[in-house]
């Protein structure tokens, strides 16, 4: 853990622990416009939390990155469950642009010994959530994100499609996945 901006910040999750967890897009390419993409994050985050790998207590995506509150419970075979997260969801978007849009696609390519393309910028940011006010406050954050005037995404945290605001403010969860952040803390 390394200390940053005023905040102490880690780049590795640990199990059991709760994170505030920043996913970019390579470059900033605003890629996740797409709502097929969005669902195959959705899909993914599912498909997690059915397998009791992670628990999720709170997202949003936005169209070049997401925020997601979550716990990493065990691992995925030998890796963590986010570098699962990020491999499948890479491998998906990175098949379906390869026959829907090549040239989106290029921007992607990287000169890497492991791969042909890279979806996500490396070393996404974690920082550890040890108490429920630091949970509220980053979860105040993320259901926020889509308001902010440089995105003007939504008129209400509640009203913007794929976060769990929704859940937080009124308890539906039209994803499935979601657990409340007080059965934590």
């Amino acid at each position: 853990m390394e200390y940053q901006d005023g905040k102490y910040r880690n780049s590795r999750m640990e199990f059991n622990s709760v994170y505030f967890w920043t996913d970019s897009i390579k470059g900033w390419i605003s890629v996740l416009e797409q709502n097929k993409y969005k669902e195959i994050i959705i899909s993914s985050w599912r498909e997690l939390v059915s397998r009791g790998m992670v628990i999720v207590y709170g997202f949003v995506i936005m169209p070049n990155h997401l925020l997601v509150i979550w716990e990493m419970k065990q691992p995925n075979g030998k890796e963590m469950p986010h570098a699962s997260f990020n491999k499948f969801t890479s491998h998906m978007i990175i098949n379906d642009l390869k026959v829907v849009s090549p040239k989106i696609l290029s921007r992607f390519k990287v000169e890497d010994k492991d791969r042909l393309f890279r979806i996500w910028q490396r070393d996404p940011l974690a920082i550890l959530l040890d108490s429920r006010e630091k949970l509220e406050q980053k979860l105040n954050y993320l259901h926020n994100n889509p308001l902010q005037s440089h995105w003007n995404l939504s008129d209400s945290p509640e009203n913007y499609p794929w976060s769990s605001a929704l859940f937080n403010e009124k308890g539906i969860d039209e994803f499935g996945f979601i657990t409340h952040y007080l059965d934590r803390f």
